[in-house]
């Protein structure tokens, strides 16, 4: 999935400016991922802006539910009072633009499965576990288009997620989990060495 997902945000890429694609394997672009915290201010384009949102809703998602939801800012005035006296207010605020990852933590089911029950609302238990892979995918498809991006936590952090939620307005079964400032990058650091063969296990702890 990480394969097509390179090969379709960089062939998006391309249509947009007239280019061919350079060669980029899906390894490449997650090698070279890195944490983004300063842009240029430079705008995103709508195709731009919908191609890194369609990479990120083709994440893995328990039972198909796909309760991601995105609330995508462009606005300047909206991007500044996001975080207004905060430490992250530059990055949001020269960012070309800041997606919010939210999660539906609500779902329908028909009780023990009965096809003529009629639905019942309960939690979605792995909203979280499906926006954090919808987050991962956004980040990559981010540094395949040789934009920039840094994941901002939000959820489980209950100041921050109450904060977010008041601020955008969001339905009460709708939760904030991170927000992404994506656009051209203003610095140019290089991807850390996480590999550490100590952390792996064979078979047995």
């Amino acid at each position: 999935m990480i394969l097509a997902l390179a090969v379709v945000v960089l062939a998006a890429a391309s249509c947009d400016k007239g280019e061919q694609p350079a060669a980029k394997s899906a390894l490449d672009v997650i090698k070279a991922r890195t944490s983004i915290r300063a842009f240029t201010g430079e705008k995103l384009s709508e195709e731009q802006i919908n191609t890194l949102l369609d990479a990120a809703m083709a994440a893995p998602t328990a039972s198909n539910i796909q309760p991601w939801r995105f609330v995508v800012i462009t606005d300047e005035d909206v991007k500044a009072g996001l975080y207004e006296g905060e430490r992250h207010k530059s990055t949001v605020t020269t960012a070309g633009a800041v997606i919010i990852v939210c999660g539906e933590t609500t779902r329908l089911r028909r009780p023990h499965g009965d096809a003529e029950a009629e639905p019942e609302v309960v939690p979605n238990n792995f909203w979280y576990e499906d926006c954090s892979a919808a987050t991962e995918n956004l980040l990559l498809a981010a540094t395949a288009l040789d934009l920039g991006a840094v994941w901002l936590s939000c959820y489980p952090n209950e100041k921050s997620v109450e904060r977010i939620k008041t601020y955008l307005g969001l339905p009460a079964t709708v939760c904030p989990l991170a927000i992404v400032p994506v656009g051209y990058p203003a610095e140019n650091p290089e991807p850390k060495q996480k590999w550490d063969s100590e952390k792996i296990h064979y078979n047995r702890w």
